[in-house]
């Protein structure tokens, strides 16, 4: 029996989303209000009373914005990184076939799926053996291991979407391998590369288990949230930084989404 797309959910089914709902985002929704809470030294509920002025505290500290900036070059540069990687394994796999294919596929796959302190673990062991100092490249290799995932899940699934008809009609034509990459292949892929690219800077920035084994003294804003809740005065100031990270993180998600939401068309199928 076929159910009506127009026809409305049984209200235990609705109540059973809100509660769902409610439990994912209600911490989220207590960070923000946090933020403007009058007490100092502990979170306390009701807050005693409304203030801003943890915004201007957060915005003279010079750790904060140290911490922030370390945070968004390592995003910005792991996320290159995976950009580069993650397309040409994507390339790879997806419009070629070779032994092993598919066991390439599941090692490029593997460090994310791997628990973040097995993957810290091995990293640190390698940077040891090879006497490779906790620097911020450390950092940079570290997160770059499971941002190419991300870039290369969505690649290949775009790759996989594209019709292979047009690449050979542009080789017919007498375009080669970069003219056919650039002016076919590129603009089909443009938004996956920017929705895996936007994905994994989100996740490089708030990253905390992998950053704690290659990052040595430097702190990036999760490590440096974690080392301030520890503290007994100002941690209101954690929950402002705790708002941006939430911002810097979601937003990114959400466009990502936008662009990748009618990803299900087969480019050049109907041409």
């Amino acid at each position: 029996m076929r159910s009506d797309p127009g026809q409305s959910a049984p209200l235990g089914l609705k109540a059973a989303a809100a509660c769902g709902l409610l439990f994912l985002h209600l911490p989220i929704l207590l960070i923000f209000v946090y933020a403007f809470t009058t007490e100092e030294k502990s979170f306390v509920w009701p807050p005693p009373g409304l203030t801003t002025q943890w915004f201007a505290v957060t915005w003279n500290r010079p750790d904060v914005w140290e911490a922030l900036s370390l945070s968004i070059r390592v995003a910005a540069i792991s996320t290159t990184i995976a950009l580069v990687l993650g397309t040409l394994c994507a390339a790879a796999v997806s419009r070629t076939k070779f032994f092993g294919r598919e066991t390439i596929s599941l090692l490029v796959i593997l460090p994310i799926a791997l628990p973040g302190i097995i993957t810290g673990i091995a990293l640190r062991s390698a940077f040891a053996l090879a006497d490779i100092p906790f620097s911020f490249w450390t950092i940079v290799l570290g997160h770059a291991t499971f941002c190419v995932v991300v870039v290369y899940n969505n690649a290949v699934a775009r790759f996989r979407r594209t019709s292979g008809s047009m690449i050979e009609a542009s080789m017919d034509l007498g375009a080669d391998g970069f003219q056919t990459f650039r002016h076919v292949v590129l603009p089909n892929i443009a938004t996956a590369l920017l929705a895996g690219g936007m994905l994994a800077f989100a996740l490089s920035f708030d990253e905390v288990i992998v950053t704690t084994f290659t990052a040595g003294q430097q702190q990036t804003v999760p490590i440096w949230m974690l080392e301030e809740l520890i503290r007994p005065r100002q941690r209101p100031v954690t929950n402002v930084v705790a708002m941006v990270v939430v911002l810097v993180t979601l937003l990114p998600i959400l466009f990502a989404y936008y662009l990748t939401r009618d990803g299900d068309q087969i480019a050049g199928s109907g041409k």
